[in-house]
């Protein structure tokens, strides 16, 4: 850990404004470099931090350093002065700030290891001179000298050797790199023959255009293939017909919502619109309540026409659901069942549903084998005898 300075490495490009964490008896003795450029202007807004003129950038490594100043002395203590604890702390203070960055300094020097090598710590060294012997330390630019030279000389002795590579060197590399295509050749030795690169090159060329006429062949297949499963914004190929996916759940492009078409899932869900302009969809028929389908939906008959599948409102025309009549049929049968009682072995004295009898009721008295009639005024039964008219029993009849 440094004792006289500190190092921050910014996360974000709004900080200006770092802590000092130690002791400094001068403003002026405080220095700080941004990724090794010293900073001017700098201010301080408390005792313990300082400010620069503007944020650092996010990465940048900003060091806030103290520099005790040994041009003199804090404190020249004269013979026979008052000597105060404030003066020797003032003293031991120089003293020990230059101390502290001492130690700060030769720790971040270059090093003598136990095995007695050098040790940078991993930093760049500069500012080294040319070296003089053999055991002087080398720049880079010593180095890439060294490394240049050795080109160069490289570079003269291949020419040499190729200026020497004569005879049938030269004639027989030839045959074996551009010797005409479909020709073969015979090399110095008279026995070798065979193509040469450059025909080999040629019959590769022809072999990978017809490899690539055959994948642009294969890539238009599988194009073609993808396009007849998924494409959905018109057809799969050119006038052909549709995608399954299109006939599937829908498209954009001729399917959907088109006469003698529409897709499979409109035709099964759709209860918004029609599904190819004139005809509705499964649930539609089953359980829909579109104003346009005048046939009306199996869920209508059932319950009642309309959205709100009212069993009063008509389905179609004036054909009520099978509910309405089912309704009006239980209501008819109520009060046909109010009106007459059936069999009974003595008068009634409340209707069948232990209401209060109705005016002209009738019940079958089955001990004395006669209709009698309820008299609501009487409060009474009063038999129908066997010699009734013939018009008091049509009467009857039409009232039952």
């Amino acid at each position: 850990m440094a004792f006289s300075y500190h190092n921050y490495q910014p996360t974000n490009n709004t900080t200006d404004t770092f802590s000092i964490p130690f002791t400094f008896t001068a403003q002026s003795e405080i220095s700080v470099t941004v990724d090794g450029v010293a900073q001017t202007g700098l201010t301080f807004p408390s005792s313990s931090s300082v400010q620069l003129t503007s944020p650092v950038a996010s990465g940048s490594l900003v060091q806030v350093r103290r520099t005790t100043s040994l041009v003199s002395r804090a404190i020249d203590f004269a013979s026979g002065s008052v000597l105060t604890e404030e003066d020797l702390d003032d003293s031991n203070i120089q003293v020990f700030h230059a101390a502290q960055e001492a130690i700060d300094t030769a720790g971040d020097s270059i090093t003598l290891t136990p095995a007695n090598r050098w040790d940078a710590g991993g930093s760049v060294i500069n500012n080294v001179g040319t070296p003089a012997s053999n055991t002087d330390a080398a720049t880079k630019a010593y180095a890439d000298g060294i490394s240049a030279a050795a080109t160069a000389a490289a570079t003269v002795a291949a020419n040499a050797a190729v200026t020497t590579a004569t005879g049938n060197i030269i004639p027989d590399a030839t045959k074996l790199a551009i010797h005409p295509v479909n020709s073969q050749y015979t090399l110095s030795d008279g026995t070798t023959v065979d193509y040469s690169a450059k025909h080999y090159q040629s019959v590769a060329s022809a072999s990978a255009t017809t490899a690539g006429n055959s994948e642009t062949a294969a890539g238009l297949s599988e194009t073609n293939a993808q396009n007849w499963a998924v494409k959905t914004d018109g057809y799969a190929e050119s006038n052909l017909g549709y995608s399954a996916k299109a006939w599937a759940i829908g498209d954009t492009g001729g399917v959907s919502n088109t006469a003698g078409a529409g897709n499979a899932k409109d035709w099964a869900t759709e209860t918004a619109t029609t599904v190819d302009g004139s005809e509705f969809s499964a649930k539609e028929y089953s359980i829909g309540n579109q104003p346009a389908n005048t046939s009306g939906s199996a869920k209508q008959w059932a319950l009642g026409g309309g959205a709100s599948y009212a069993t009063n409102t008509a389905v179609e025309g004036t054909s009520m659901s099978a509910k309405y009549y089912a309704e009006l049929a239980r209501s008819n049968f109520d009060s046909f069942d109010d009106k007459f009682l059936g069999a009974k072995s003595s008068p009634p004295a409340l209707d069948n549903d232990n209401n209060a009898l109705i005016d002209g009721a009738l019940y079958y008295d089955n001990v004395g084998k006669y209709l009698s009639v309820y008299d609501l005024g009487t409060t009474s039964w009063n038999p129908i005898q066997v010699g009734a008219t013939a018009g008091f029993a049509i009467a009857m009849a039409i009232a039952l």
